[in-house]
């Protein structure tokens, strides 16, 4: 795997690359790096040409700090200027969570790109007036305790009680890297969620392929919700995974593989 970065608008952004082939862009969900898609890259790499970018403000990405406030669409942007310093044309992409936000942004923008696209564990759907007021009260708590604080119960809730108590070590880990975050980032991602559009309007228009990959018991992203917007695309493929919560990568990985071999 090769360590990359570019500089976005005098802000330090790193990316991986891995594997060979047709350009899979793999982006992470809130308080996440690119490597929460550790499993998959170890899958995918022996089919695909990966590229894996932290977000501003994730990993080893310098956060944004400026004003206006920055929007899921800029974090598009970010994407797509890792894509033209890869001199990409084509690709397809996989979104987690506010990944997924990201990549409805990138297909609203810039269609033409897109062969297919993977929503993970993500909605099309803005957030509800009760979604935005609990993001509201998030920030106040982050501001208040820091997001360390707000972070290692968060993340603990992200998975099923069955999987975390099994697996309470990869837990542990994914909860110590939320010590990485500063207020100002979590704040940032709050902030571009709550202001996001209803984007179930791209689900309908896009001509090409989406998969979505579905947690049964996902208390983030409600099972019901997501089966809403499965019928709206063109051509869809969907992905119940009936173990997991909002963490399919680690909870389920090799259903989560084999549903992105798809992404061919």
């Amino acid at each position: 795997m090769q360590l990359q970065s570019i500089t976005y608008q005098s802000t330090q952004i790193f990316y991986r690359t891995a594997g060979k082939g047709k350009p899979v862009v793999l982006i992470h969900g809130f308080a996440e790096d690119g490597d929460i898609w550790k499993n998959q890259i170890e899958f995918l790499k022996d089919h695909f040409y990966l590229i894996i970018p932290d977000l501003p403000g994730s990993g080893r990405s310098s956060v944004i700090s400026r004003q206006p406030a920055v929007g899921i669409e800029e974090y598009a942007d970010v994407i797509k200027a890792v894509l033209d310093e890869e001199k990409i044309s084509q690709c397809s992409m996989a979104g987690h969570s506010m990944g997924g936000y990201i990549g409805l942004a990138f297909a609203e923008k810039y269609p033409e790109i897109l062969s297919s696209l993977a929503l993970v564990h993500s909605s099309a759907f803005a957030d509800s007036e009760e979604k935005k007021a609990n993001r509201l009260k998030s920030i106040e708590f982050v501001k208040k305790n820091g997001a360390y604080e707000f972070l290692k119960a968060a993340i603990v809730d992200l998975f099923t009680e069955k999987w975390a108590s099994e697996n309470a070590a990869i837990v542990e880990a994914q909860v110590e890297k939320g010590k990485a975050f500063t207020d100002e980032a979590i704040v940032q991602y709050y902030r571009a969620m709550i202001a996001r559009p209803d984007r179930t309007h791209v689900l309908k228009n896009f001509p090409k392929p989406i998969l979505f990959i579905i947690g049964e018991h996902d208390k983030a992203v409600p099972f019901e919700q997501s089966m809403q917007q499965c019928y709206l695309p063109v051509q869809s493929h969907i992905h119940i995974l009936r173990n997991s919560a909002h963490m399919g990568m680690l909870e389920e990985a090799g259903k989560v593989n084999n549903a992105l071999l798809q992404l061919k």
